[in-house]
């Protein structure tokens, strides 16, 4: 598998990681080519690190420009 095309990732299945990942919350992917090889996507979780998950937990969107700008701004917030 590629690195996923599109920016962020919409987290649909939080199985094993309750205390890690929201359904229904978007994350910031970061790249990682080397894990995506592998099916796996690297996002900042809710413990505030960067961990790697497989894919299968989320689907992948992308959001006008200006909806960009607002979820960056509200990760600078935290």
């Amino acid at each position: 598998m590629k690195q996923p095309t599109k920016p962020f990732a919409l987290c649909l299945d939080n199985t094993d990681y309750e205390a890690s990942l929201v359904r229904g919350k978007v994350y910031r992917l970061l790249p990682d080519a080397r894990a995506a090889k592998d099916d796996f996507v690297r996002i900042v979780d809710e413990s505030g690190e960067d961990y790697l998950y497989h894919k299968s937990h989320f689907v992948f969107v992308d959001f006008p420009s200006t909806v960009k700008k607002r979820i960056l701004a509200l990760e600078g917030a935290t």
